[in-house]
């Protein structure tokens, strides 16, 4: 049977909101149609209504592959009914396992180019090494019909440049990317919504609620700002194990009234998480590979306290577009707080620089062309 002009996208997660890789999704459908291309979507789980109507375009085909990141039978021979079916000429996998079946899968089913892309953070304090010679020759064999690695950041690409389990030149780095047009102009119907206080200076933190994420030290550090700067009102959008005990420790510290925990927010661009927010913290304490809150905060035109960690430097250039701290440091974490919220005029020019940089670096549609020309189509 003769190969069609298809992509199947292994992406191994649940499409439960329009988020970042879900808004990435869309805009390579819509990058594809236009070469008359078709795009079939495999998530984890089937997606939620709103997801769905999100994701339907003419050209787009969704499939669930429960547990494609696992190295099991059930999802390689669920895989193997989907290239049978589409016979696509191109796989690409995300957020799935680098040692797979799925390579020589694809091979089998006569696909053309398979690629990879590693969304993947290190734990704290993560050393890269050079890999044993017994683990890189297996690698290199397990992903021999593996074309590039698309590595979303220069931290991610040095990482696997270090472990030396593939040439050099089969790893490409382009960065993930946001939709600056569906950035939100103003945030106070989200603020109404949840009863924040106009007067307030609001600092945002939008992500899952583990203690990777450095929940823990924004909390800590909110009740030093507070102390010196009343007006300001902590927004912990997220949900994660931490949650609860997150909140019962924020009634226990008496900052029920400057902190709000939203739970999950579906559209957190197009609701005005972004635009109801002064500042933006993302204080990881692992190494994250990129850092789609930190884009879309960019986008949004809102300055960002990041950690040293992974590839947040590359994303917050540290005086320009935000401030840099060390991780599990809320005193330091705070003095850079305050110091934007006392000063409008930083804000504003850091949100400028910011917004600037997320437009040369992490726009959608110039980032997304470029994977195109990797296809080679």
């Amino acid at each position: 049977m003769a190969r069609s002009k298809t992509l199947v996208s292994v992406l191994g997660f649940e499409p439960f909101r329009v988020g970042g890789g879900e808004a990435l999704a869309r805009e390579v459908s819509v990058q594809l149609a236009a070469r008359g291309w078709k795009n079939v979507l495999c998530f984890l789980s089937p997606p939620t209504d709103a997801v769905r109507e999100y994701l339907s375009l003419p050209n787009v085909s969704i499939e669930v592959l429960p547990d494609s990141w696992k190295l099991a039978w059930k999802p390689t021979r669920g895989l193997a009914r989907i290239l049978a079916r589409y016979r696509p000429e191109i796989l690409h996998m995300q957020f799935t396992g680098f040692i797979s079946p799925y390579p020589w899968l694809a091979k089998c089913f006569g696909v053309k180019r398979v690629f990879f892309t590693d969304q993947s953070s290190r734990p704290e304090g993560y050393v890269t090494r050079r890999a044993a010679l017994w683990r890189r020759m297996g690698t290199r064999l397990v992903n021999y019909p593996l074309g590039r690695v698309v590595c979303i950041s220069d931290y991610v690409r040095d990482c696997w440049v270090a472990y030396d389990v593939l040439p050099a030149s089969r790893f490409v780095r382009i960065y993930n990317s946001v939709d600056a047009s569906r950035c939100a102009a103003v945030g106070s119907a989200l603020r109404r919504q949840y009863g924040i206080p106009e007067d307030r200076k609001v600092v945002l933190q939008v992500s899952w609620v583990i203690p990777e994420k450095g929940f823990d030290d924004l909390l800590a550090a909110a009740r030093h700002v507070v102390d010196e700067y009343p007006a300001a009102h902590f927004l912990m959008a997220g949900e994660g194990a931490d949650r609860r005990r997150l909140m019962a420790e924020t009634v226990n510290a008496g900052l029920e009234d400057h902190v709000t925990w939203t739970g999950i927010v579906a559209k957190p661009v197009e609701n005005g998480l972004y635009a109801a927010a002064d500042l933006v913290c993302q204080v990881s304490r692992w190494e994250e590979a990129f850092g789609y809150v930190i884009a879309e905060a960019l986008a949004s035109g809102r300055p960002v306290i990041g950690t040293r960690a992974g590839a947040i430097p590359e994303l917050v250039r540290h005086g320009q577009t935000g401030f840099l701290v060390e991780r599990r440091n809320p005193g330091e974490l705070a003095l850079r707080i305050l110091e934007l919220l006392r000063d409008p005029a930083l804000r504003r020019r850091m949100g400028e620089a910011g917004r600037r940089l997320a437009l040369e670096e992490f726009d959608q549609k110039t980032n997304v062309a470029r994977l195109m020309e990797l296809y080679g189509i």
